[in-house]
Protein backbone atom coordinates (compact mmCIF):
# COMPACT_ATOMS: atom_id res chain seq x y z
CA UNK A 1 0.00 0.00 0.00
CA UNK A 2 2.54 2.09 0.95
CA UNK A 3 4.41 1.29 -2.05
CA UNK A 4 1.21 2.06 -3.88
CA UNK A 5 0.98 5.28 -2.66
CA UNK A 6 4.74 6.75 -3.16
CA UNK A 7 4.28 5.08 -7.24
CA UNK A 8 1.41 7.59 -7.42
CA UNK A 9 3.32 10.65 -5.66
CA UNK A 10 6.04 10.19 -8.21
CA UNK A 11 3.97 10.07 -11.05
CA UNK A 12 2.07 13.03 -10.28
CA UNK A 13 5.66 14.98 -9.93
CA UNK A 14 6.55 13.66 -13.17
CA UNK A 15 3.20 15.38 -14.68
CA UNK A 16 3.84 18.05 -13.05
CA UNK A 17 6.95 18.72 -14.41
CA UNK A 18 6.72 17.90 -17.84
CA UNK A 19 3.37 20.42 -17.98
CA UNK A 20 5.33 23.08 -16.87
CA UNK A 21 7.88 22.33 -19.83
CA UNK A 22 5.10 22.54 -21.69
CA UNK A 23 3.83 25.93 -19.83
CA UNK A 24 7.16 27.40 -20.23
CA UNK A 25 7.86 26.08 -24.09
CA UNK A 26 4.60 27.95 -24.72
CA UNK A 27 5.10 30.79 -23.20
CA UNK A 28 8.09 31.54 -24.98
CA UNK A 29 6.95 30.73 -28.42
CA UNK A 30 8.07 28.59 -31.19
CA UNK A 31 12.55 28.74 -31.60
CA UNK A 32 12.85 29.53 -35.18
CA UNK A 33 16.41 29.52 -36.60
CA UNK A 34 17.13 32.36 -38.92
CA UNK A 35 17.10 30.96 -42.46
CA UNK A 36 18.99 32.63 -45.91
CA UNK A 37 21.15 34.71 -44.37
CA UNK A 38 23.05 36.95 -47.09
CA UNK A 39 25.90 39.67 -46.21
CA UNK A 40 26.51 42.23 -49.14
CA UNK A 41 29.07 45.47 -49.03
CA UNK A 42 30.36 48.22 -50.94
CA UNK A 43 34.01 49.68 -49.74
CA UNK A 44 33.69 53.37 -50.18
CA UNK A 45 35.89 55.09 -53.07
CA UNK A 46 35.81 52.17 -55.34
CA UNK A 47 37.32 52.52 -58.64
CA UNK A 48 39.66 51.66 -61.29
CA UNK A 49 42.21 52.84 -59.76
CA UNK A 50 41.23 52.24 -55.94
CA UNK A 51 39.96 48.82 -56.06
CA UNK A 52 39.82 48.57 -52.24
CA UNK A 53 38.39 51.47 -51.64
CA UNK A 54 39.82 55.49 -51.06
CA UNK A 55 41.84 54.84 -48.22
CA UNK A 56 39.61 56.25 -45.88
CA UNK A 57 38.50 52.35 -44.89
CA UNK A 58 35.03 52.74 -44.49
CA UNK A 59 33.08 49.86 -45.21
CA UNK A 60 28.97 49.86 -45.70
CA UNK A 61 27.13 45.98 -45.18
CA UNK A 62 24.18 45.56 -45.47
CA UNK A 63 22.84 41.61 -43.87
CA UNK A 64 19.31 40.20 -44.74
CA UNK A 65 17.28 37.18 -43.35
CA UNK A 66 14.26 34.84 -42.85
CA UNK A 67 12.84 35.09 -39.14
CA UNK A 68 15.31 37.20 -37.91
CA UNK A 69 14.96 39.54 -35.03
CA UNK A 70 18.09 40.85 -35.14
CA UNK A 71 22.09 41.47 -36.61
CA UNK A 72 25.31 41.10 -34.43
CA UNK A 73 28.37 42.31 -36.80
CA UNK A 74 31.58 40.85 -35.93
CA UNK A 75 34.38 43.08 -38.24
CA UNK A 76 37.33 40.82 -37.56
CA UNK A 77 39.15 44.25 -36.90
CA UNK A 78 39.29 43.36 -32.96
CA UNK A 79 37.09 46.60 -32.29
CA UNK A 80 33.74 45.95 -30.67
CA UNK A 81 30.81 44.19 -32.18
CA UNK A 82 27.72 46.27 -33.17
CA UNK A 83 23.93 45.22 -32.75
CA UNK A 84 21.47 46.63 -35.23
CA UNK A 85 18.03 45.79 -35.81
CA UNK A 86 17.37 46.54 -39.70
CA UNK A 87 20.83 44.90 -40.42
CA UNK A 88 22.40 48.11 -42.06
CA UNK A 89 25.59 49.49 -40.81
CA UNK A 90 28.98 51.51 -42.02
CA UNK A 91 32.09 50.46 -40.71
CA UNK A 92 35.74 52.40 -40.70
CA UNK A 93 38.43 49.85 -40.65
CA UNK A 94 41.68 51.53 -39.65
CA UNK A 95 44.90 49.43 -39.70
CA UNK A 96 47.07 50.90 -42.31
CA UNK A 97 47.58 49.44 -45.84
CA UNK A 98 45.41 46.90 -47.61
CA UNK A 99 43.85 44.65 -45.46
CA UNK A 100 41.45 41.06 -45.46
CA UNK A 101 39.30 41.03 -42.67
CA UNK A 102 36.87 38.03 -42.01
CA UNK A 103 33.08 39.76 -41.59
CA UNK A 104 30.73 37.83 -39.53
CA UNK A 105 26.96 38.75 -38.98
CA UNK A 106 25.10 36.85 -36.90
CA UNK A 107 21.36 36.73 -37.29
CA UNK A 108 19.71 36.12 -34.25
CA UNK A 109 15.91 34.38 -34.30
CA UNK A 110 13.72 33.93 -31.17
CA UNK A 111 15.32 32.60 -28.09
CA UNK A 112 18.79 34.07 -29.24
CA UNK A 113 19.25 30.86 -31.65
CA UNK A 114 21.51 32.09 -34.61
CA UNK A 115 22.40 31.79 -37.81
CA UNK A 116 25.58 33.15 -39.42
CA UNK A 117 27.31 34.46 -42.87
CA UNK A 118 31.02 35.03 -42.75
CA UNK A 119 32.48 36.91 -46.06
CA UNK A 120 36.50 37.97 -46.35
CA UNK A 121 36.65 41.85 -47.18
CA UNK A 122 39.81 43.22 -48.80
CA UNK A 123 40.02 47.32 -47.82
CA UNK A 124 42.85 49.76 -48.28
CA UNK A 125 43.17 52.69 -45.29
CA UNK A 126 45.69 54.92 -45.48
CA UNK A 127 44.99 57.23 -42.54
CA UNK A 128 48.07 58.12 -40.24
CA UNK A 129 49.29 60.28 -37.60
CA UNK A 130 52.72 59.98 -36.94
CA UNK A 131 53.13 62.73 -34.84
CA UNK A 132 50.60 61.55 -32.83
CA UNK A 133 52.52 58.05 -32.91
CA UNK A 134 55.65 59.51 -31.88
CA UNK A 135 53.98 61.88 -28.85
CA UNK A 136 52.43 58.99 -27.17
CA UNK A 137 55.68 56.57 -27.46
CA UNK A 138 58.69 58.80 -27.60
CA UNK A 139 59.50 56.61 -30.66
CA UNK A 140 59.69 53.86 -28.33
CA UNK A 141 57.81 53.30 -25.07
CA UNK A 142 56.43 55.59 -22.83
CA UNK A 143 54.75 55.69 -19.37
CA UNK A 144 51.56 57.88 -18.98
CA UNK A 145 49.73 58.72 -15.63
CA UNK A 146 46.65 60.24 -14.77
CA UNK A 147 47.37 63.90 -14.22
CA UNK A 148 45.87 64.03 -10.81
CA UNK A 149 47.59 67.45 -9.98
CA UNK A 150 45.67 69.64 -12.62
CA UNK A 151 41.74 70.37 -11.88
CA UNK A 152 39.56 68.52 -14.31
CA UNK A 153 41.95 65.54 -14.71
CA UNK A 154 38.17 63.68 -14.83
CA UNK A 155 34.75 64.99 -16.39
CA UNK A 156 31.44 64.80 -17.66
CA UNK A 157 29.86 66.42 -20.51
CA UNK A 158 27.08 65.40 -22.82
CA UNK A 159 27.16 63.55 -25.92
CA UNK A 160 25.11 65.19 -27.86
CA UNK A 161 24.35 69.47 -28.53
CA UNK A 162 21.87 70.42 -25.89
CA UNK A 163 22.64 74.13 -26.28
CA UNK A 164 24.03 76.71 -28.77
CA UNK A 165 27.65 77.14 -27.12
CA UNK A 166 28.86 73.82 -27.55
CA UNK A 167 28.22 72.08 -24.08
CA UNK A 168 28.69 68.89 -25.52
CA UNK A 169 32.67 69.34 -26.61
CA UNK A 170 34.09 70.06 -23.15
CA UNK A 171 32.87 69.26 -19.29
CA UNK A 172 30.06 70.86 -18.85
CA UNK A 173 28.58 68.90 -16.19
CA UNK A 174 30.87 68.14 -14.09
CA UNK A 175 35.11 68.01 -13.46
CA UNK A 176 36.93 66.50 -10.58
CA UNK A 177 39.83 68.90 -8.14
CA UNK A 178 43.02 68.20 -8.61
CA UNK A 179 44.08 65.17 -5.91
CA UNK A 180 40.36 63.99 -5.60
CA UNK A 181 40.13 61.68 -2.19
CA UNK A 182 36.97 59.94 -3.97
CA UNK A 183 38.82 58.60 -6.62
CA UNK A 184 42.46 58.06 -5.52
CA UNK A 185 42.24 54.82 -6.19
CA UNK A 186 42.18 54.73 -9.48
CA UNK A 187 45.63 56.83 -10.21
CA UNK A 188 47.92 56.56 -6.95
CA UNK A 189 49.69 53.10 -8.82
CA UNK A 190 48.25 53.63 -12.23
CA UNK A 191 50.84 53.32 -15.17
CA UNK A 192 49.52 53.21 -19.09
CA UNK A 193 52.34 52.06 -21.32
CA UNK A 194 52.62 53.19 -25.30
CA UNK A 195 54.73 51.58 -27.42
CA UNK A 196 56.16 51.76 -30.91
CA UNK A 197 56.26 48.83 -33.41
CA UNK A 198 57.27 47.38 -36.94
CA UNK A 199 53.29 47.03 -37.37
CA UNK A 200 52.42 50.73 -35.69
CA UNK A 201 51.56 51.04 -31.93
CA UNK A 202 50.86 49.08 -28.59
CA UNK A 203 48.78 49.89 -25.59
CA UNK A 204 49.13 48.18 -21.94
CA UNK A 205 48.44 49.49 -18.61
CA UNK A 206 50.98 47.77 -16.47
CA UNK A 207 49.60 48.38 -12.99
CA UNK A 208 46.54 50.07 -11.28
CA UNK A 209 42.75 49.11 -10.86
CA UNK A 210 40.05 50.25 -13.10
CA UNK A 211 37.51 52.94 -12.07
CA UNK A 212 33.73 52.50 -13.23
CA UNK A 213 31.35 55.10 -13.39
CA UNK A 214 28.07 54.94 -11.70
CA UNK A 215 26.52 55.97 -15.73
CA UNK A 216 27.69 52.70 -16.38
CA UNK A 217 27.86 50.59 -13.22
CA UNK A 218 24.12 50.58 -13.32
CA UNK A 219 24.39 49.01 -16.99
CA UNK A 220 26.02 45.94 -15.95
CA UNK A 221 24.33 45.71 -12.47
CA UNK A 222 27.40 46.34 -10.37
CA UNK A 223 28.31 48.95 -7.88
CA UNK A 224 29.71 52.39 -9.07
CA UNK A 225 31.92 55.04 -8.45
CA UNK A 226 34.70 52.42 -7.06
CA UNK A 227 37.90 50.54 -8.69
CA UNK A 228 37.40 47.93 -10.19
CA UNK A 229 39.60 44.59 -11.44
CA UNK A 230 39.68 41.95 -13.94
CA UNK A 231 36.59 40.04 -12.34
CA UNK A 232 34.64 43.59 -13.85
CA UNK A 233 36.63 44.68 -16.74
CA UNK A 234 38.23 41.25 -18.16
CA UNK A 235 40.04 43.02 -20.96
CA UNK A 236 41.66 45.60 -18.12
CA UNK A 237 45.48 44.73 -18.83
CA UNK A 238 47.50 42.96 -21.61
CA UNK A 239 48.75 44.37 -24.51
CA UNK A 240 45.73 45.90 -27.59
CA UNK A 241 46.87 47.10 -30.83
CA UNK A 242 45.98 50.47 -31.41
CA UNK A 243 44.89 52.03 -34.37
CA UNK A 244 44.15 55.53 -35.74
CA UNK A 245 41.07 57.03 -37.45
CA UNK A 246 40.37 60.08 -38.73
CA UNK A 247 37.38 61.60 -36.24
CA UNK A 248 33.62 62.12 -37.40
CA UNK A 249 32.42 62.61 -33.96
CA UNK A 250 30.38 66.26 -33.79
CA UNK A 251 32.22 67.35 -30.71
CA UNK A 252 35.43 66.64 -32.21
CA UNK A 253 34.45 68.63 -35.38
CA UNK A 254 32.47 71.70 -33.44
CA UNK A 255 35.34 71.27 -30.54
CA UNK A 256 38.43 71.69 -32.90
CA UNK A 257 39.98 68.76 -31.40
CA UNK A 258 43.00 67.22 -33.21
CA UNK A 259 40.56 65.00 -35.78
CA UNK A 260 42.22 61.81 -34.79
CA UNK A 261 40.37 58.69 -33.15
CA UNK A 262 42.52 56.30 -31.44
CA UNK A 263 40.78 52.64 -31.07
CA UNK A 264 42.20 49.74 -28.45
CA UNK A 265 41.96 46.04 -29.62
CA UNK A 266 40.21 43.77 -28.04
CA UNK A 267 37.94 45.97 -25.27
CA UNK A 268 41.26 47.99 -24.41
CA UNK A 269 40.77 50.93 -22.53
CA UNK A 270 42.87 53.22 -19.87
CA UNK A 271 41.57 52.62 -16.44
CA UNK A 272 37.93 53.90 -17.15
CA UNK A 273 35.57 51.43 -17.79
CA UNK A 274 32.65 52.22 -19.75
CA UNK A 275 32.42 49.35 -22.04
CA UNK A 276 34.30 51.65 -24.98
CA UNK A 277 37.61 51.19 -26.61
CA UNK A 278 37.79 54.75 -28.80
CA UNK A 279 38.85 57.77 -27.93
CA UNK A 280 38.72 61.24 -29.24
CA UNK A 281 42.14 63.10 -29.06
CA UNK A 282 41.35 66.34 -28.44
CA UNK A 283 45.16 66.87 -27.70
CA UNK A 284 48.24 65.19 -27.70
CA UNK A 285 51.88 66.62 -26.91
CA UNK A 286 55.35 65.54 -25.80
CA UNK A 287 53.87 65.97 -21.84
CA UNK A 288 50.22 66.24 -22.21
CA UNK A 289 47.61 63.63 -23.98
CA UNK A 290 43.33 64.58 -23.49
CA UNK A 291 41.10 62.54 -24.93
CA UNK A 292 36.88 62.39 -24.88
CA UNK A 293 35.11 59.17 -24.68
CA UNK A 294 31.65 58.23 -25.46
CA UNK A 295 29.44 56.06 -22.96
CA UNK A 296 26.56 56.59 -24.70
CA UNK A 297 23.85 59.06 -26.25
CA UNK A 298 24.02 60.74 -22.97
CA UNK A 299 27.02 60.78 -21.37
CA UNK A 300 30.92 61.49 -22.42
CA UNK A 301 33.96 61.26 -20.49
CA UNK A 302 36.62 63.77 -20.46
CA UNK A 303 40.18 62.48 -19.26
CA UNK A 304 43.86 64.66 -18.99
CA UNK A 305 46.84 62.34 -18.78
CA UNK A 306 50.33 63.15 -17.81
CA UNK A 307 53.90 61.24 -18.78
CA UNK A 308 55.52 62.93 -15.56
CA UNK A 309 54.13 60.28 -12.73
CA UNK A 310 52.75 63.76 -10.61
CA UNK A 311 53.55 63.85 -6.76
CA UNK A 312 51.13 64.75 -4.14
CA UNK A 313 53.32 67.64 -1.69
Amino acid sequence: MKNSKYIITLLVGILFIFNSCQKDQYDMGELVAPTSVNLTYEIIGVDAENPFGDGSGVVNFTATADNEITFTFDFGDGKDKQVVADGKVTHQFSINGTVTYNVTVSAVGTGGITSTKTLQVEVFSSFSDDEALEFLTGGGSKSWFWAADQPGFAGLGPTTEDSENGEFTYAAWWSTAAWDPDKACMYENTEFVFTKTDNGLTFEQISGPGFIPGTYAGDIGVPGDVCIGEDVAPNLYGVKNVSFSPSSSPASIAGSYRGTTMSMSDGGFMCWFVGTSEYDIIEVTENILRVRIKEDDTYSWYHTFTNVKPEQK
